[in-house]
């Protein structure tokens, strides 16, 4: 009797824990079903996209002017300074001859009305900054020795090491935007170009010319977009809007279909820029809705939640 009842229990136990997990196999399968994403959406937009590539332009003087000795003596004043602007004409040096060092106090004593002095002004010959001095007072320069370097301000441009095979989408570049590091931007234009080619790169330099009023610096670096393609009224969505594989050879994007529900569409891509990407197939419309965030990892259809557009 005890032996029926032991396998009576037992069976009793085996059927509860069967049923058991037959009931948390069931709330796991229904929570997995039920499982919703939050998401946003964004809509298609119509306008006008190109696709640039961005190359770097170094500013520089192209021409430097020299303040010389015009003879032999003592520097007696230097009325400058390392990066100071200077106009043309203004006195940069006094110079005194050796002549005048020597024989000077001698002709004064011998005849106060001359009043020999012996010195020579040597002024600026150009407008710009003074980025470099040789002597200070005191020196003796000989006639001929460069005493400073002068940039000359109306010689300023940006110079552009262009990739060869970019040189034909140069004419569609009539004007350039220059990107400074300031965040401001400057407005330029193609003037020349040098007739020979780097070596090593298989790049040409160009001549950027713009019109600034501001004091930009020698060796600044600019950003600068040139347009290969442009399209007119096309269709684009932002970047994170497209999904793509491991290899990137199969495109899409999460569409909705009802308020709730979001389908894989597989598209074909055309123009790309930093923050939008050329839908090229199929046709989208203003009023579709397409996943933004919380698209990553989707199945085919899945269950979605929008919690803001």
């Amino acid at each position: 009797m005890k032996k029926y009842l032991t396998i009576y229990v037992f069976f009793v136990c085996a059927v509860i824990c069967a049923c058991k997990q037959k009931a948390a196999s069931d709330d796991d399968s229904g929570g997995t079903d039920n499982v919703v994403t939050p998401v946003t959406i964004t809509h298609p937009s119509t306008g006008n996209m190109n696709e640039t590539v961005q190359i770097d332009a170094v500013s520089s003087f192209l021409l430097k002017t020299y303040a010389k000795a015009n003879a032999n003596g003592y520097l007696q004043a230097v009325n400058v300074h390392l990066g100071q602007f200077v106009n043309r004409g203004e006195v940069l040096f006094v110079i005194k001859t050796k002549e005048a060092e020597a024989l000077g106090n001698t002709i004064t004593s011998l005849d106060t009305s001359l009043h020999f002095m012996g010195t020579i002004s040597i002024r600026s010959p150009g407008t710009g900054f003074i980025t470099q001095l040789t002597y200070t007072a005191g020196n003796y320069v000989q006639d001929g020795e460069a005493l400073a370097e002068i940039t000359d301000t109306k010689s300023f441009v940006f110079l552009l090491d262009l990739p060869y095979e970019l040189k034909p989408y140069l004419p569609g570049n009539k004007t350039l935007e220059l990107h400074l590091p300031d965040s401001s931007v400057l407005t330029g234009y193609l003037e020349s170009s040098l007739p020979t080619i780097d070596s090593a790169d298989q790049t040409q330099r160009f001549i950027i010319k713009v019109n600034t009023d501001k004091n930009i610096p020698a060796n600044l670096i600019a950003k600068v977009n040139l347009v290969k393609s442009e399209k007119t009224n096309t269709v684009s969505l932002p970047r994170p809007a497209v999904l793509t594989d491991e290899t990137e050879s199969q495109f899409w994007v999460m569409k909705m279909i009802n308020d709730s529900t979001a389908v894989k569409l597989p598209v074909t891509k055309g123009l790309q820029t930093k923050t939008d990407i050329e839908i090229l197939s199929p046709h989208l419309s203003a009023s579709d809705s397409i996943l933004l965030t919380g698209n990553y990892g989707l199945s085919d259809t899945a269950k979605v939640q929008i919690v803001k557009e």
